[in-house]
């Protein structure tokens, strides 16, 4: 098994839907779902602990990266185009690039420019300009811009992530250590609810969600490959188009060099069974994956990197017009890094997400921009990322 950490494991199932935690389910973090009417779908990967991009998509061209990276300059690797490789772990992904069905983004980076992963974090999922300036979430300010009649929404988690917060009604589906709960209890409940208005539909809608998991979560949940599979199969249900991943341990301070070889692994395999199991519907599919900074261009004393600023994202599936490296390359010389450490950014990753999703959705972009990041006043972006 991959070393990838996907939130907390998913086993066994749970169905918690909004208001039923009285029902005694208890639940644990893990992925987040969201309905939308359209056959397009959406998947956040977040890479908690500040995924090292430098290393992730290698500036192999950059005559400064093996000199500051040393043994963390792996060779091998799929060549993307002269300045960029990506990492050897990534051989799914690679092969993904090469059938123009990925995209990465390098020196990309959110407003915050700071070091602390929960402030980050919280600017990264919420949208913002400063942590917890905003209460809710830029993609469940997304789905507001959907038609209110189908903008439900479905959380497999105990918590919802920040990203998904907002006044948008997000209910959840969520994986217990304790025992599964007997269908008669099950079907207790059920009758009890019957005639409430608001519970009943949300747990109809909680016992569909565990229905589709069916044997993925008992298998899964375990490894990457199986959350994969798993998110793939909510994701092909009646509703279900929108979904949060949340992965750790890109926190990688010490020895990094295997640390992060077993990451890739594990998001590689992740990716791999995204795809396989929407089958047809990847054409329809955008995957965006991204961190919430960087980490230093140097390595430091103990054979890993610290929090830095710049980093890199990628836009996987078949709807992404992809196979090549969006970037306004800064350079890794002395004088050209942020703050004298960190790879400068030189492209916002709410620009990036507010286009992405635009284009993805045909949408207005200004509209999106604004919903999502109020107070991005980033440069007009024009680079084509899906395809028409």
């Amino acid at each position: 098994m991959s070393e990838l950490m996907i939130g907390r494991p998913i086993g066994r199932r749970r169905v918690l839907g909004s208001g039923l935690a009285g029902a005694g389910l208890a639940t644990l973090p893990g992925i987040a779902f969201a309905a939308a009417p359209t056959e397009r779908r959406f998947v956040f990967v977040i890479q908690r602990g500040a995924a090292d991009g430098l290393n992730i998509v290698m500036p192999t061209g950059d005559p400064g990266f093996a000199a500051a990276r040393g043994s963390l300059a792996v060779p091998g690797g799929a060549k993307l185009d002269t300045m960029f490789t990506l990492h050897p772990a990534m051989v799914e992904t690679a092969r993904m690039f090469g059938d123009k069905q990925a995209l990465f983004a390098h020196a990309v980076a959110s407003r915050y420019r700071d070091r602390s992963h929960f402030d980050g974090q919280n600017v990264l999922e919420t949208g913002g300009t400063q942590p917890y300036q905003l209460k809710d979430g830029w993609l469940n300010r997304f789905l507001a811009l959907l038609p209110k009649s189908h903008a439900e929404a479905i959380a497999i988690s105990s918590t919802v992530p920040a990203a998904l917060r907002g006044r948008v009604e997000v209910a959840s589906y969520a994986p217990s250590a304790l025992p599964d709960a007997p269908d008669d209890l099950l079907m207790r409940v059920s009758a009890m609810y019957a005639a409430d208005p608001q519970l009943h539909p949300l747990w109809q809608q909680a016992m569909a969600t565990r229905s589709m998991t069916g044997d993925l979560s008992d298998a899964g949940g375990k490894n990457a490959a199986a959350t994969g599979a798993l998110a793939a199969r909510l994701l092909m249900g009646p509703t279900t188009r929108i979904a949060m991943i949340e992965t750790g341990g890109w926190d990688t301070h010490a020895q990094q060099a295997g640390r992060l070889n077993a990451q890739l692994k594990g998001l590689d395999a992740l990716l791999a069974a995204l795809k396989t199991g929407l089958g047809p519907q990847w054409a329809n599919t955008l995957v965006i994956v991204a961190t919430e900074f960087g980490r230093t261009v140097a390595v430091n004393g103990t054979g890993g990197t610290d929090h830095g600023t710049g980093s890199a994202a990628m836009l996987l599936g078949g709807s992404v017009a992809g196979g090549r490296v969006v970037a306004d390359w800064p350079g890794l010389s002395n004088a050209n890094l942020f703050e004298g450490r960190d790879l400068r950014p030189t492209l916002s990753l709410d620009t990036l997400i507010g286009a992405a999703l635009a284009q993805h959705y045909g949408l207005d972009p200004v509209r999106v921009r604004a919903a999502l990041f109020p107070d991005e006043t980033g440069v007009k972006f024009g680079e084509t990322l899906i395809r028409a």
